[in-house]
């Protein structure tokens, strides 16, 4: 029987592609792929890769009455290279670029920070701090939370 390996790619829905493809660009460093417009059928659309994939974030216009955001969705996880050093990096980076991080957080298993594109999707980057296998039994024994982590006090070289 077939079975899901992975989440392949997230297409989020907004009111500006172009605007918001140009966040991810410059304050994430992904690269545009491609921008779609079909005017026959209202179809707009930006791709956008790490530089790997095809594509990893898409984003789809929706008329301008439809919500954007989290509505009903509540964010889309990135996982950074490296570990706490690279995330105090790119919380620094993201704080310099004008990106109002919105809060950090240790989940036992990982360390994340939070933050919003222009469109109000929340977006959270984050590093794993287990092995899947030992964060795999870290979550079956129900101990991952959302403690305070002061990504400030991380000393950065």
């Amino acid at each position: 029987m077939p079975k899901v390996s992975r989440v392949g790619h997230v297409v989020l829905a907004v009111h500006d592609p172009a605007t918001t493809a140009k966040f991810y660009v410059d304050k994430l460093g992904m690269e545009l792929v491609n921008s779609y417009s079909d005017a026959a059928h209202g179809l707009e659309m930006s791709f956008l890769s790490f530089g790997t994939l095809h594509h990893d974030i898409a984003l789809i216009k929706v008329p301008k009455d439809a919500p954007v955001g989290n509505s009903g969705f509540s964010h889309t996880a990135l996982v950074i290279d490296g570990g706490e050093k690279e995330l105090a990096q790119m919380y620094r980076q993201l704080k310099d670029r004008g990106v109002q991080v919105e809060a950090t957080a240790d989940h036992g298993l990982s360390r994340s920070l939070y933050f919003h594109d222009p469109e109000g999707n929340r977006l959270e980057i984050y590093y794993d701090t287990m092995r899947p296998a030992e964060a795999m039994e870290f979550m079956r024994q129900g101990r991952a939370g959302m403690d305070p982590y002061d990504v400030e006090a991380v000393a950065v070289s």
